[in-house]
């Protein structure tokens, strides 16, 4: 098989949106990008990654492709979750303490940090809007982040998440309670608890 028809294989895999990464490991030169870019049949969209024209660009997959230690936290994951009905204004993400996370911020991308013990827990595949794999914390993380976090939230919609999060059929109670005990907020979630339930 040819590098170009290596190269219309993965695009065809990958719906449309490619990783100069994934084309490097599927062992197709770089260069065959520019080549498809100058036919008008990729576009650039980003350093590393290309578009078909008629591909939608899937911004969050971008972002956590081109960014593989972000997970998608806060705002965001109440959002993927179906736990407010905002859209968020910018993406939500955690990264471990110590990541320069510099580039982010000018993107206007929202970050916390945590530390890395804390990092993984919690986390599980989501899809984007555009059926894309991507990561966020699980509903009891990200109950418990925004808890967390709560005096820089807007209150009105802290409270409708927690609500929301009582109201569903797959709430794990014992697990938010672990998870309040590790990101050392037990004594206010058990509040929340007590009001709410």
């Amino acid at each position: 098989m040819s590098y170009q028809a290596k190269l219309e294989k993965l695009i065809e895999d990958k719906d449309g949106l490619i990783l100069t990464k994934e084309a490097v490991a599927a062992g197709v030169p770089r260069q065959y990008l520019n080549i498809f870019v100058r036919k008008n049949r990729l576009e650039r969209v980003a350093h590393g990654v290309y578009l078909t024209p008629d591909t939608f660009d899937d911004e969050m997959y971008r972002l956590q492709a081109k960014n593989q230690r972000t997970i998608f936290s806060h705002e965001t994951a109440l959002y993927l979750h179906d736990l407010t009905d905002r859209d968020p204004i910018e993406w939500s993400v955690t990264v471990p303490y110590g990541y320069n996370a510099t580039h982010l911020r000018a993107e206007g991308v929202k970050v916390y940090t945590v530390k890395k013990a804390l990092h993984q827990v919690g986390v599980m595949e989501l899809k984007t809007i555009y059926g894309r794999p991507i990561k966020a914390y699980n509903k009891e993380r990200t109950i418990c982040d925004i808890i967390r976090n709560r005096n820089k939230m807007d209150i009105a919609i802290l409270n409708e998440a927690i609500r929301r999060y009582l109201d569903t059929k797959d709430k794990n109670i014992p697990l938010l309670l672990r998870y309040a005990e590790k990101l050392d907020v037990q004594n206010v979630v058990r509040k929340y608890l007590e009001i709410l339930l």
